[in-house]
């Protein structure tokens, strides 16, 4: 785990493969004290690469990675060199701690604590929470840590910043995982009323405190799938929850909200950047809402997981993997003929005396 410096501001930044260390309990600065998360013994485990890909080091030392910067387990040249988790609203890094393991074993993984959760700084300004400026946060971290292209790994708010962030750099994005994903709001009343109803929140959030919050926010419908879940991982999944500030929260809604956010529908038509939509089958919404982006976007599947709702990663890790991690593969496989073909016909061209 790291603080990388980003912007005039610190974000919490996990990198696998690494030797994990136990998070720690004491905010730091505007960051409350956090509840006791143990790491999974699951994080012990030794990384296999793929034997189609190579490992390579790239990029400025790293404090928690050594002296010769972090371990690439990318393509190579334009491929993949890792993947970016980016968590939901109330979330943070923390989510994907089961399934970061998993793809780790494939390639480079980073979990960001986004701006204002988890162990990020949560500034006082709602400026500093604009979409535009987290999308610029996260490019800094990838260079921070040289990876120039990544697969980006979005759930919920973070599905969301994956998707602004393929807009303003394409370059950057190799492929999208976006998990009960939204590209916004299209309509100009519709992000009117949404604005109207997250400044509320927010207001709520300030007045009664993060404990309040996140008794009303479990209690929504749109998480009553959880319920089912086993009194572990709900406990777990709260104390993630309340680790967040309030006025974190409260500026997440203020500048990157769903109703602050330019809407992207319009863009969706340009992103070229193979995409996986998973959606839960008992989340109404959000697999309408998936059926219309796999339709916009020119190279989209979406993948609708059985007794799941919003958060499948949580209520259906284990298909999640599966799905994710065999996307991944495929699209692996074709970058790395894609390079190898490259390659073949830029060694030719040298080799014949054809170089530019």
């Amino acid at each position: 785990m790291a603080r990388v410096a980003v912007n005039g501001i610190h974000l919490n930044v996990e990198v696998w493969p690494s030797p994990p260390t136990p998070l720690p309990c004491a905010g730091e600065g505007s960051r409350p004290p956090c509840r006791d998360i143990s790491p999974s013994p699951r994080w012990a485990l030794t990384v296999s690469p793929s034997p189609t890909v190579r490992e390579r080091r790239a990029g400025p030392s790293d404090p928690r990675l050594g002296s010769e910067g972090p371990v690439s387990h990318g393509l190579g040249g334009e491929g993949i060199e890792g993947i970016l988790l980016l968590h939901g609203f109330t979330g943070d890094g923390d989510a994907w701690r089961k399934h970061a393991p998993v793809l780790a074993r494939h390639a480079t993984v980073v979990a960001v604590d986004l701006i204002g959760h988890g162990r990020s700084d949560a500034p006082s300004d709602p400026a500093r929470y604009d979409m535009a400026r987290c999308v610029a946060d996260l490019l800094v971290v990838l260079d921070h840590l040289g990876l120039s292209r990544v697969a980006v790994l979005g759930y919920s708010m973070g599905a969301r910043v994956a998707l602004h962030l393929a807009a303003a750099a394409s370059d950057r994005v190799s492929a999208l995982i976006l998990e009960s994903g939204s590209p916004g709001l299209a309509a100009e009343e519709e992000r009117r009323a949404r604005r109207d109803s997250d400044e509320a929140l927010a207001v709520r959030i300030e007045r009664d405190g993060v404990e309040r919050f996140v008794d009303y926010w479990e209690a929504l419908p749109l998480f009553a799938t959880q319920r089912r879940l086993p009194a572990a991982v709900r406990i777990v999944q709260r104390r993630q929850r309340l680790c967040n500030s309030a006025v974190g929260l409260a500026n997440s809604l203020h500048g990157m909200g769903t109703g602050v956010q330019a809407s992207l529908w319009g863009r969706l038509v340009e992103m070229q950047a193979p995409t996986l939509l998973i959606v839960g089958a008992l989340d109404d919404k959000f697999g309408a809402i998936g059926a219309a982006m796999a339709a916009a976007l020119p190279h989209a599947r979406l993948a609708v997981v059985p007794d799941a709702g919003h958060t499948v990663h949580l209520e259906q890790p284990a298909e999640f993997d599966r799905l994710v991690t065999d996307f991944l593969h495929v699209h692996w496989s074709a970058t790395e003929v894609a390079w190898q073909t490259t390659a073949t016909k830029v060694a030719s061209r040298h080799c014949c005396g054809l170089a530019e």
